[in-house]
């Protein structure tokens, strides 16, 4: 699947230099780029495998750029805007917290929760106006409706109510506990408060040894299911995007740092959606393929080739501890560790898969 998300924030936020060091595009390029998912796994089944060519599974990222200021008081989203963020999996919101008086804060003043509370309202406005305008088509349609039509207009229109009661009380819908039948009737909106959220604080460099206490804090606030909050240095990563992977480790050392920035926002962004990485091995190659979880068999082949669903017989599958531990398919062959999977298996975080099909 292609796993996007769309970066936000108000101007001189530091949401652009977000989006360039996470895809590692340069300034003035296109608003659209791609990041590799850091996946450490891949490096090991390399050791054991040794093929020719190493594939990690990436994402795409979406510099959407969102303003509030101006467009609170219109009480919604609108244009090509609205379609950008409607069209992506998960948002991530930056917010700055560095200071440097060369560029003015577009509010005038540093307030994480302020900044916060703004996007979140703005995302709010969006969605209620979407359900009203949904809401009088529903009216409209209710009076013309022939009476097999009118139970799914009626459940509909009292879903929609219920969820505009939710958002006029500060309530995202990606907190709402919806059955699988009123996650269906809702799936086409593509509202934006039920989208997985990811707070990025843009913090300088010299609130990095405070990062961990920052980032524990607004947790505290923020965390839910479906909302992360995590800390970025945008000027420390730039820098080190410029370095090689040996003088960038150093440097991350230097500052104490043991997970880089980057790394954290793409971890958690894939996380935030419900996504597993498993792994092919074909023609010397070993891949890292991300699905959502609870994707069985057959759609995990269709992730690779359509033909391997169409004409899917079974998989051949390991986990790869035990590919590693057994330093060889061949001898995890031997110990039995390879199993054959039908088409209803659920794939697992860290499968190793080969798929036989026949078309």
């Amino acid at each position: 699947m292609a796993v996007s998300s769309g970066i936000i924030g108000l101007p001189q936020s530091g949401r652009t230099t977000i989006f360039q060091v996470l895809t590692g595009g340069k300034e003035g390029a296109a608003r659209v780029g791609v990041a590799r998912i850091p996946e450490p796994r891949l490096k090991t089944l390399a050791g054991v495998i040794r093929p020719q060519r190493v594939v990690p599974a990436t994402a795409s990222y979406i510099d959407v750029g969102a303003s509030v200021k101006g467009l609170v008081a219109d009480k919604g989203i609108g244009g090509q805007l609205l379609s950008e963020l409607s069209s992506v999996d998960a948002l991530i919101n930056v917010v700055r917290a560095f200071k440097d008086d060369s560029v003015p804060h577009a509010e005038g003043s540093l307030d994480i929760n302020r900044d916060v509370a703004n996007m979140a309202l703005e995302l709010t406005f969006s969605d209620l106006a979407l359900l009203e305008r949904r809401l009088e088509r529903l009216a409209v349609s209710l009076k013309g409706a022939k009476p097999s039509e009118r139970p799914g207009l009626l459940r509909e229109q009292q879903l929609l109510v219920k969820l505009k009661t939710e958002l006029e009380n500060d309530i995202p819908l990606r907190e709402l506990a919806l059955s699988p039948e009123e996650t269906r009737i809702i799936a086409g909106y593509q509202f934006l408060t039920a989208k997985p959220w990811l707070i990025v604080v843009n913090i300088g460099e010299e609130q990095l040894s405070e990062a961990g206490s920052l980032e524990e804090e607004l947790s505290r606030r923020y965390f839910r299911p479906q909302c992360r909050v995590t800390t970025i240095c945008g000027k420390l990563e730039a820098e080190l995007a410029q370095l090689d992977e040996g003088a960038a480790r150093e440097m991350y050392a230097d500052f104490g740092i043991t997970e880089g920035g980057v790394d954290r926002v793409i971890r958690l962004s894939y996380e935030l959606l419900g996504l597993i990485s498993f792994f092919s091995i074909a023609s010397s190659e070993v891949k890292a393929w991300s699905i959502r979880q609870g994707t069985n068999a057959v759609a995990a082949a269709g992730k690779i080739h359509s033909d391997m669903a169409r004409g899917f017989v079974r998989a051949e599958v390991i986990s790869h501890g035990d590919l590693v531990r057994s330093g060889s398919l061949a001898e995890a062959r031997k110990k039995g560790l390879l199993r054959l999977e039908g088409k209803d298996y659920l794939v697992r975080d860290g499968d190793v898969i080969t798929f036989l099909f026949n078309v």
